[in-house]
């Protein structure tokens, strides 16, 4: 008898241990938001719009960038003839570095739940950019620099990390398909922006207008974007994440696999964006018809479109790293062969090549760092660090009024 009643004595105490286990973890999760589900969805009506909203976001940003190889030609033989190649192309290569590197800035900051802040603040900063960029005069070369390469650089690098990362909250199972959905954005904003800009620099409405219809163009849909995009899980700035930025950083230094990927990322970035930004003025400077010049970046991003959106089913069967492998070999063969350039079919192979196999390796990358990081909660802070070194393509500072494309050729498709 004394023996049961030792036992139920145990039994209920153990039962009130229990009770204060839980009610003590509850306190001490009570500072942080209880997510809505511990698993991702894979699915539902706000999973798909958020990645239609990050898509256009994609479509604004980066997608906007890559096509500056239009503003690249206009600059060079026409509104900024005082100007080196290779100084404007620092234009175009401040707004992409600044698009990466800010992400080491807004990758952090998403992880402290502040998503809407940088969404909205990010589309201000590119649509005020774009209007301001309107009202540049001819040869005002550092207005331009300071409006389309800074600013703007700035808006696409507070929303660039935290639309990407957005997804992973959203889908787990497809989340590469998902974050190639997303990334496809790029290519595709750079087929319909540079047919835009061709149509509109180069007609009677000039730059000033053509610009301001850009602008218009560009701002409604990164209000439609800010709109569609939602956070699953809400999280709230507290003290015990303020230190978590170290952490991570901490953490990541001592992960070979990240180091390795980030290196490999970095020198493949140095010449990824040449043939984006120089294969408009290159076609043209090698006697290639200047209307079938203005549709080669065109022909490129459409390519880069295909390769992105087929990219994750392919890495299913065959693996993300040896994808991004095959990729990397093939975007370096690629650019050196630019040296080749003589005619359409050689514009035309080059542009679908490069364009498809550019397009699997960034539709790649996210998907990659994702699966290399352990805890998807720091996933925006260690997208801000693989990003903080992606460069423009400063090779361009290579290329002299003569436009040598020999050693810019050589030197992008070997760092690549």
């Amino acid at each position: 008898m004394s023996l049961t009643q030792s036992r139920i004595q145990n039994s209920s105490a153990a039962n009130e241990k229990s009770d204060d286990l839980e009610k003590l973890g509850c306190e001490q999760l009570s500072d942080f938001p209880t997510p809505l589900g511990y698993d991702p969805p894979d699915g539902g009506f706000w999973a798909w719009t958020t990645v239609f909203g990050c898509f256009l976001a994609q479509f604004c940003g980066f997608g906007y960038i890559i096509s500056f190889g239009v503003y690249q030609d206009f600059y060079t033989r026409v509104y900024l003839s005082n100007y080196p190649p290779g100084a404007i192309s620092w234009i175009g290569g401040s707004a992409s570095f600044l698009g990466g590197s800010f992400s080491l800035i807004s990758g952090p900051l998403y992880d402290r739940g502040w998503f809407y802040h940088l969404v909205i603040v990010g589309s201000i900063f590119q649509s005020l950019s774009l209007f301001a960029l309107s009202f540049a005069k001819p040869n005002q070369f550092h207005l331009v620099l300071m409006v389309q390469g800074i600013l703007f650089g700035i808006g696409v690098g507070l929303m660039n990390a935290p639309s990407a990362a957005l997804v992973s909250q959203h889908f787990s199972k497809r989340r590469t398909l998902a974050m190639s959905l997303v990334t496809s954005g790029v290519p595709l904003g750079a087929i319909i922006h540079p047919i835009m800009l061709n149509h509109l620099l180069n007609s009677p409405l000039g730059f000033s207008r053509g610009v301001l219809a850009s602008a218009g163009f560009v701002s409604a849909l990164l209000l439609i974007a800010c709109f569609s995009m939602r956070t699953r899980v809400l999280r709230i700035p507290s003290r015990s994440r303020t230190g978590s930025y170290g952490a991570v950083a901490r953490k990541c230094s001592r992960e070979v696999l990240f180091i390795l990927m980030i290196i490999g990322a970095t020198l493949f970035l140095i010449g990824f964006e040449f043939p984006f930004f120089y294969l408009q003025l290159s076609s043209i400077q090698h006697g290639i018809s200047i209307k079938f010049s203005f549709y080669s970046p065109v022909i490129m991003n459409a390519a880069a479109f295909i390769g992105r959106c087929t990219s994750g089913i392919i890495a299913s069967h065959v693996g993300v790293l040896n994808m991004t492998i095959v990729s990397t070999v093939a975007c370096s063969a690629l650019i050196i062969s630019m040296i080749t350039l003589t005619n359409i079919a050689n514009a035309i192979v080059l542009s679908v090549l490069y364009g498809y196999f550019s397009g699997v390796y960034v539709a790649l990358l996210t998907p990659l760092l994702a699966a290399l990081t352990p805890d998807l909660s720091e996933l925006g802070t260690r997208m801000g660090i693989a990003l903080v070194f992606l460069w423009g393509p400063i090779t361009g500072s290579l290329l002299s009024f003569q436009h040598n494309w020999l050693i810019p050729s050589l030197f992008s498709g070997v760092s690549t």
